[in-house]
């Protein structure tokens, strides 16, 4: 995927204080230690999200445009980061809140770690965005910690657990899954009225 430009256009800690765009939408989100900025780091092929050796380090809503056509979401991590229950509770009002009203997200992507699985955070987010209609992948991360053998044998385990839902496996490390999973990023912002046209997100 060649990425020509990427640009932080907003954040927003309080419910309603999104930054007014017009491309669509990717969301991700996963717990606070699962790799979730790394995961998109590569995807973009540059260091946009902030990594930590602390975990939940992302305490707002950080929108990136991408070749002006599309924008990531990194939403905050949830289930370990060490906060104040009332700041847990903010950052899942806010989470809610733009899941719900985003007029431009086309997608979540639900991030998991390949040796851990899903948990019950991971459930009811599936289970919360489906109520609301809206689309989402799930990825297991980390997959270089696995032999292939290994990572097969997950996969299907992962595949069981996530009621047979799609799951993409893929590695920030080595790059593994990137082309496989901006493909079905793509696809799920085919039908807004901005979708990025393929010359703007294509490969050179």
């Amino acid at each position: 995927m060649k990425i020509s430009s990427v640009e932080f256009t907003g954040a927003a800690m309080r419910p309603g204080q999104y930054p007014r765009l017009s491309q669509p939408e990717i969301a991700f989100a996963g717990r606070s230690n699962v790799g979730k900025s790394s995961l998109i780091n590569r995807l973009l092929n540059r260091k946009i999200a902030r990594t930590s050796q602390t975990p939940g380090r992302t305490r707002q809503l950080n929108f990136f445009t991408i070749n002006q056509a599309l924008t990531f979401v990194d939403l905050p991590g949830y289930g370990y980061a060490k906060v104040a229950k009332s700041e847990r509770t903010a950052w899942q009002r806010l989470i809610e809140d733009y899941l719900i009203h985003a007029p431009n997200l086309c997608g979540v992507v639900i991030i998991l770690d390949i040796r851990r699985g899903p948990e019950a955070e991971e459930a009811a987010l599936a289970d919360f965005l489906a109520y609301h209609h809206r689309p989402f992948l799930f990825v297991a991360t980390k997959c270089d910690k696995l032999k292939r053998n290994q990572q097969e044998k997950q996969r299907h385990s992962l595949i069981q657990q996530i009621g047979g839902e799609p799951l993409f496996l893929f590695s920030a490390r080595d790059g593994h899954g990137t082309d496989t999973l901006w493909q079905a990023m793509l696809a799920l912002t085919a039908g807004h009225p901005a979708a990025p046209e393929t010359d703007r997100l294509s490969d050179a």
